[in-house]
């Protein structure tokens, strides 16, 4: 076997025994939990990330492979209309069937499938790739989907031990970049398709905070009356602060001392990077620190020239740590950042024919950009071109706020 297709079956290998190391702890009544429409199952997670190997790579390319279940095909679609018919995603909690050993077979048979696709079609190698980077997504919103979860729980039921925090806090400081004309977007190796086409972006000169906000900083806002100031929010914030009488973030508890996470119920700790914030929780916090939210242009200038790695999902602690020392602490991991760049595409974007095409383009819409990957994102998952998406109300991922300014 040629040795490109060595290294890609063991990090196909490698990807696909880490998503069944995160169920390992499960019971089989975890593995149907979904406690909103926007979350999906552990077991679904499961399940999809193989469909997604059956559907764009065995059936297409194995001659003579036979799928496991004619009806996975539309139960475990997630959102591709060009393959065909999707299970309504709402519904995915009331999926008892198939089960936990049915999904592991058939996942077995897929990875034996691979096996023998691999090392036959050297030429499938990129959208190999793709699906072990769509399988590592699939991890982290395993993770954040199963914390969201696990919340509702009066039992605080817990996936790992308590992680010790190292370190405190360093004082906030910012490091001055002069902007300029600067490229932007994917270089070599592998790249969503919206992380390209790589161009060139005007920046005026910004500054960006040396770490991200932590847990003690964000409890002075609330404690200033952050969440009853309408003057430091968006319209859209407030209009949702008021609609669900928000008044701290998610998982926080109400004596503003403990919070929810999946190590179960634990000490809310001042120097931990906070997390789970959405976009108008972020741009009322810098509003009210006089400051704003770096544009993702500008986050990725900054992190191509420096930024060091809090934690990771490799380090198996599921939260984020304490921002380390150094101009740019934890910009990668800990905590998705969010920008204040609406998530739309590049100069020049092109979308990927067939239904493979809809992995990112068709949600270039109403949502923004967050940037350098958080504590449930794998470590070879990092790098200062990724774009990740979501809608300014939700929070129930790992995203946090890394303040900016301008220098004048």
């Amino acid at each position: 076997m040629h040795h490109a297709s060595n290294t890609l079956l063991a990090d196909y290998r490698r990807v696909r025994r880490f998503s069944e190391q995160l169920c390992a702890p499960l019971c089989a009544e975890d593995m149907g939990l979904q406690a909103c429409p926007e979350v999906s199952p552990p077991r679904w997670h499961l399940a999809h990330t193989s469909w997604f190997f059956e559907t764009f790579l065995l059936k297409p390319h194995l001659p003579g492979y036979r799928v496991f279940h004619p009806e996975f095909e539309k139960l475990f679609n997630s959102y591709y209309n060009g393959i065909g018919e999707q299970y309504a995603r709402p519904h995915r909690h009331l999926l008892s069937r198939p089960t936990g050993d049915q999904v592991r077979q058939w996942r077995q048979q897929v990875d034996d499938a691979m096996a023998q696709l691999i090392p036959a079609c050297p030429q499938l190698a990129d959208l190999i790739r793709l699906g072990l980077n769509h399988e590592q997504q699939h991890q982290e919103l395993l993770l954040t989907d199963l914390l969201f979860s696990f919340s509702f729980n009066p039992l605080a039921p817990a996936l790992t031990s308590a992680p010790p925090l190292d370190g405190t806090t360093t004082p906030l400081s910012f490091s001055d970049f002069d902007g300029g004309l600067v490229d932007i977007g994917a270089r070599d190796g592998f790249a969503f398709d919206n992380e390209t086409p790589r161009h060139r972006v005007w920046l005026n000169p910004f500054r960006l905070a040396n770490r991200p906000v932590t847990n003690g900083e964000f409890r002075a806002f609330i404690e200033d009356g952050g969440y009853q100031q309408p003057a430091l929010w968006l319209s859209d914030g407030w209009a949702w602060v008021q609609q669900h009488d928000i008044r701290r973030p998610l998982y926080w508890q109400a004596d503003l001392d403990q919070h929810f996470t999946l190590a179960g119920l634990q000490p809310l700790d001042d120097n931990r990077i906070l997390a789970h914030v959405n976009y108008y929780e972020a741009d009322a916090y810098a509003r009210w620190a006089g400051l704003r939210l770096p544009t993702e242009q500008e986050w990725e200038h900054a992190a191509g020239q420096a930024g060091s790695e809090g934690q990771v999902a490799d380090n198996g602690q599921f939260q984020p740590g304490a921002a380390g020392d150094g101009p740019l602490a934890s910009l990668f991991g800990d905590v998705w950042e969010w920008t204040a760049s609406a998530y739309l595409p590049y100069p020049g974007f092109q979308t990927a024919r067939g239904a493979v095409g809809e992995y990112n383009g068709k949600f270039m819409c109403n949502q923004m950009v967050l940037r350098g990957g958080s504590c449930a994102t794998s470590r070879d998952h990092l790098r200062a071109s990724y774009r990740n998406f979501f809608y300014p109300h939700h929070r129930w991922q790992f995203s946090g706020i890394r303040l900016a300014g301008d220098l004048t």
